[in-house]
């Protein structure tokens, strides 16, 4: 993210290192009684845009919000209902950023979701160093570590995502955030050295909600968006 977003960018940078760790570790990692441990220096410096989350493609921008010879703002809000308390903050959103459609940024969005979920569960550093920031990088490292330092493996299937839907939408200024609900099944277990399941369980398939919230700053070239907030519906 550029350094020029908003003050609060460290904030909102603690705020995804808590919550993600936090949320992640009790889905996939064993639990130690230290999950409410507070996580410390996660302030710092807004680091440069990743192609990390959600890229979309650029265009060129007309004065009625719409893309050169594209669709129209409405018509890049899709299918979305009347009703959805995203559509009016979705509307406002599309007529910042040419680039914008829902149907592109929830493809996006599912496929930054089962990368990170499914990277931290095998422990693939390469994947996450790429999907998410240093400082959140890090403390998913520390977990991966101590699950490693154990002899620990765990065992991970993504069965599918049955649901995914914008929620909620924002536009403040520049920054653009969109909240994600997503609904996914899962199997899930934790073994020791020894191979015996410490936690979870490999014959059960779970089903987990979450609302994963984007952002991006609209007025930015770069079009790709950064996963900002996570939550348990």
């Amino acid at each position: 993210m550029t350094s020029d977003i908003f003050d609060l960018t460290n904030i909102l940078l603690l705020a995804v290192a808590v919550a993600i760790f936090l949320r992640l570790r009790s889905v996939l990692g064993r639990r130690t009684g230290d999950e409410e441990t507070r996580l410390d220096n996660y302030a710092r410096d807004a680091a440069p845009a990743r192609d990390n989350v959600v890229p979309l493609p650029r265009a060129e921008a007309r004065p009625d919000g719409a893309s050169q010879g594209g669709p129209s703002v409405d018509e890049r809000l899709g299918n979305l209902s009347e009703d959805n308390a995203a559509r009016a903050p979705l509307r406002q959103i599309a007529a910042s950023d040419p680039s914008f459609d829902t149907a592109s940024f929830v493809n996006g969005a599912k496929v930054a979701y089962e990368s990170i979920i499914t990277a931290y569960a095998k422990g693939d550093r390469e994947t996450l160093r790429f999907l998410l920031a240093p400082d959140v990088f890090d403390s998913f490292n520390v977990v991966i570590n101590d699950r490693e330092s154990r002899g620990e493996t765990v065992e991970f299937h993504l069965i599918g995502i049955s649901a995914s839907e914008i929620v909620d939408a924002n536009l403040s200024g520049r920054i653009a955030q969109v909240k994600v609900r997503f609904v996914s099944d899962l199997v899930t277990a934790t073994r020791d050295k020894h191979g015996e399941v410490v936690d979870g369980d490999d014959k059960a398939v779970r089903q987990v909600t979450d609302i994963w919230t984007f952002s991006r700053d609209v007025s930015s070239p770069n079009p790709n968006w950064q996963l900002v907030a996570t939550d348990a519906a």
